[in-house]
């Protein structure tokens, strides 16, 4: 009976989809009120209130520099999805542009292709974009391409492997057949038919992009101020542990709350694109 219900009954039932689409749908909601409204400005500072206790003017209290933490917990969300969406953009079309291209002339290209990603496989993701941001310079642009850059490859063999089965179907043997050529096949047959997969990988995707965003403001080569940072404001908080733990906890459950969902919501959607998985699990 359960393969009988649609596709959005499937999502209601899906527990694992739900909590996560809460937690994203959360995220994104703050990102865009941040964008039109926070309780105080974010890179405002007031030395005479600095770690200031929670009050009803500041709900979460102030850091160090008397800044609101509400304030820039919100605007940190802007940012980090701002750099997810840009660096998982990134991937995501010159990614499964190449898989493509792999799964559809084989031979050479694909064989090119492939060991390109295995070579940039060989190197940790937040390695590699230390390395890139090192040598191009901090900053949130940077950040965003050294993200993107990593993106490509997991893209690019995920489109070549899901492509590949396409490929071997009877569909696409009767196009062939029929005289169509690989680029229109590949854009009709077998792009279509690969989506799904693709959607689950992007929110994968997604919060890995969100992880070192906040890795690399947290080793000062990312965003810079006076931009609101998750990552930074765990950095800057790493001296007064001590003196004021929530300045860390705050950030902290902001990263980890965001990945989780971001993680739940992929891992849903796997399951409700395809139930066989689920039975299968």
């Amino acid at each position: 009976m359960g393969a009988n219900l649609t596709f959005v009954q499937r999502c209601i039932r899906h527990r694992s989809f739900v909590a996560g689409g809460i937690l994203s749908g959360a995220l994104v909601g703050i990102a865009l009120l941040s964008v039109v409204w926070t309780p105080h400005n974010p890179i405002k500072m007031n030395i005479r209130g600095r770690f200031a206790d929670p009050t009803w003017n500041h709900l979460l209290g102030t850091d160090q520099f008397g800044r609101d933490i509400l304030s820039i917990i919100m605007s940190g969300a802007q940012n980090s999805i701002t750099v997810g969406v840009v660096a998982v953009g990134i991937g995501l079309f010159f990614g499964v542009s190449l898989g493509l291209l792999a799964s559809a002339r084989r031979g050479w290209w694909e064989e090119i292709i492939m060991r390109m990603s295995d070579f940039m496989f060989a190197f940790p993701a937040i390695l590699l974009a230390i390395m890139l941001v090192a040598t191009i310079g901090p900053g949130a642009v940077n950040a965003i391409v050294a993200i993107g850059i990593f993106s490509i490859p997991v893209f690019a063999r995920l489109t070549r492997g899901a492509a590949n089965a396409v490929w071997a179907r009877e569909f696409v043997l009767a196009a062939r057949a029929a005289g169509k050529g690989r680029f229109r096949i590949t854009v009709e047959h077998i792009l279509p038919n690969i989506v799904s997969v693709l959607v689950v990988q992007t929110t994968i995707q997604f919060a890995l992009a969100i992880l070192a965003e906040a890795a690399l403001s947290y080793l000062g080569i990312g965003s810079q101020p006076p931009t609101p940072s998750w990552g930074r404001m765990l950095s800057e908080a790493q001296t007064m542990i001590f003196l004021n733990p929530w300045l860390a906890v705050y950030p902290g459950l902001a990263i980890a709350m965001s990945v989780l969902g971001l993680n739940l919501l992929g891992d849903g959607l796997r399951d409700v694109i395809d139930p066989r998985l689920a039975r299968e699990r």
